[in-house]
C-alpha cells in the first residue's frame, strides 16, 4: 500500500505542475508546506523553542528528502509561485515587526537601549567581517561585509517571546532588551541597505568610492526617518477615516496598502522593500484602530496575526527548504557555522556592558542574540545578489549561516533563564 500510494503521488505532482492551471503546483506546494510548518511548529513548541525554529528545521527536512530518494517535493525550491509568496511573507512579517515597535517605544527607552543597540551592531559586524576574512578569503570583501550584516541583526520577535517565557517581560532588563533590539533592527537595516547598495553597485562594474558608499548610509536611513515622520503624521487620520468605513476589513486593507506602497518607493530608491514595510509599521499604533474596536472590531495585531499564519509559514519552510544538510559533511562548513555563533554570541553579549549599572547586563547581553527571522531575510536577500554572476552568498555560506540562526535562536530561552538567576 505505501507502495501505490507514493506512486499515486508521483504521478499527481508532474499531472499538476504540467496542467492547463498553473495554480495546481502551487496550491499542492502550499498544502505540503503548510502540513510541514504545523508538524514542526507544534514539536518546537512542545519542546519550549519558538515555532518559527520548527518551520525552518521542518523546511530542512522537506528539503532534503532527496538524500532519501524522496524528489516528489524538489520543484517547491525553485516554484516562482512559492517564491512570490514568501516574498509577500517577509512583508508582512517585517511590517508586523514595525507595528510590535512603535517610534514612541523607541523614543521612551533612553540612552542605555541606543547605547546597546549601537554596540549590538558594530561589534557583530566587525568580528562577522573579520571571521569570514579569515575563513573565506577567496569570498571577497563584499561577502565579508555581508556575513558582518548578517550577524548585526537581532530578532526582536523572538526576544519578546522569550522575556515572556521566563516571567520577565516587565523587568528593567526587559525594556532595555526590546528597546535596543528594535533599534538594533532600524540600524541593521541601515547597514543592509548598504552593504547591498555597495555590492549592486559593483555588479553594475561601479567603482565605489567613500562618498557614494555614505550616500547609500544617508539614503536609507534619511528614508526611514522621512517615512516615519510623514507616517506619524498621516497614517492615524487615514486609520481613523478607514474606521468609519461600513466596508468589513477597511482599516486592515489601508495598512497593507501603506505597507505595499512604502516598500515599493523603498525598492525605488534602490533599498530593500523590506525596509519601507517595517517603516510602514513603526507609524501604526494600537491607539489609532480604537473607533474600529468600539464597534467590535479586531486589534490591528489580531487581524495581522491571521494573515501571518498565512504567509509566513511560507517564508520559512522555502528557508529551510534551500539549506543543504550534505554541506554540514565538511569539516570546514561545521567549523564556519561554530564560529559565527561563537562570535554571534559574543558580539550581543558584550553590547550588555553599555546597559550600564543596576540591570543584569549579561542578562541584556544574551536578550540580544537570537537572529531568528530577521538573520534568516537578511541570508535571503544574500542569495540573490551577485558580482560578475557569481553569488554573494554560496548554498555552503548560506547553510552555515542557517545553522547559527537556529542555534543562537535554541540558546537564548536557556540562557536567559540562566542569567536572570544570577544576581547583578
Amino acid at each position: 500500500m505505501k507502495l501505490r500510494a507514493r506512486g499515486i503521488l508521483l504521478l499527481i505532482i508532474p499531472l499538476a505542475a504540467a496542467g492547463a492551471d498553473p495554480s495546481a503546483p502551487v496550491v499542492l506546494a502550499l498544502a505540503v508546506i503548510y502540513a510541514a510548518a504545523l508538524i514542526g511548529g507544534e514539536l518546537a513548541a512542545r519542546l519550549g523553542q519558538p515555532a518559527v525554529l520548527g518551520e525552518l528545521l521542518a523546511g530542512v527536512v522537506l528539503g532534503n528528502l532527496p538524500l532519501a530518494g524522496v524528489t516528489a517535493f524538489d520543484y517547491i525550491k525553485t516554484d516562482p509561485g512559492i517564491d512570490l509568496l514568501a516574498r509577500i511573507g517577509v512583508l508582512i512579517l517585517l511590517f508586523d515587526v514595525g507595528v510590535e515597535s512603535t517610534v514612541r517605544q523607541m523614543l521612551s527607552v533612553g540612552v542605555r537601549s541606543l547605547l546597546v543597540a549601537i554596540l549590538g551592531v558594530v561589534v557583530p559586524f566587525g568580528l562577522g567581517w573579520a571571521v569570514a576574512a579569515w575563513l573565506l578569503p577567496e569570498g571577497g570583501p563584499f561577502a565579508h561585509a555581508f556575513v558582518g550584516a548578517t550577524l548585526a541583526a537581532t530578532s526582536v520577535g523572538i526576544t519578546a517571546r522569550v522575556l515572556k517565557d521566563v516571567g520577565q517581560s516587565q523587568s528593567g532588563e526587559a525594556k532595555i532588551i526590546l528597546g535596543a533590539a528594535v533599534i538594533d533592527d532600524v540600524l541593521g537595516l541601515v547597514v543592509l541597505a548598504a552593504v547591498t547598495g555597495v555590492i549592486a553597485a559593483a555588479n553594475a562594474g561601479t567603482e565605489m568610492s567613500y562618498g557614494a558608499m555614505s550616500l547609500i548610509f544617508v539614503k536609507a536611513f534619511g528614508f526611514l526617518v522621512g517615512a516615519v515622520v510623514m507616517g506619524l503624521a498621516v497614517s492615524p487620520r487615514v486609520v481613523r477615516w478607514s474606521a468609519a468605513l461600513r466596508t468589513k476589513g477597511a482599516p486592515l486593507t489601508v495598512s497593507l496598502a501603506l505597507c505595499f506602497v512604502t516598500a515599493y518607493v523603498s525598492y525605488l530608491l534602490g533599498l530593500a522593500p523590506i525596509i519601507g514595510a517595517f517603516a510602514a509599521g513603526l507609524v501604526l499604533e494600537s491607539a489609532d484602530y480604537q473607533p474600529f474596536r468600539q464597534r467590535g472590531g479586531q486589534s490591528i495585531e489580531d487581524v495581522l496575526h491571521n494573515l501571518i499564519q498565512t504567509f509566513v509559514p511560507v517564508f520559512f519552510v522555502l528557508m529551510g527548504m534551500n539549506t543543504d544538510l550534505r554541506a554540514l559533511a565538511d569539516g570546514g562548513v561545521v567549523m564556519l557555522a561554530a564560529i559565527l555563533t561563537i562570535v554571534a554570541v559574543i558580539g550581543k553579549v558584550v553590547a550588555g556592558v553599555a546597559a550600564g549599572g543596576g540591570v543584569n547586563r549579561l542578562a541584556v547581553g544574551i536578550g540580544m542574540v537570537p537572529r531568528g527571522e530577521v538573520g534568516l531575510i537578511f541570508a535571503n536577500i544574500g542569495l540573490g545578489l551577485t558580482i560578475g554572476g557569481a553569488p554573494i552568498v554560496t548554498p555552503t555560506l548560506y547553510s552555515a549561516i542557517v545553522m547559527m540562526v537556529i542555534i543562537t535562536t535554541m540558546i537564548t530561552p536557556p540562557g536567559l533563564t540562566w542569567a536572570f538567576g544570577r544576581r547583578g
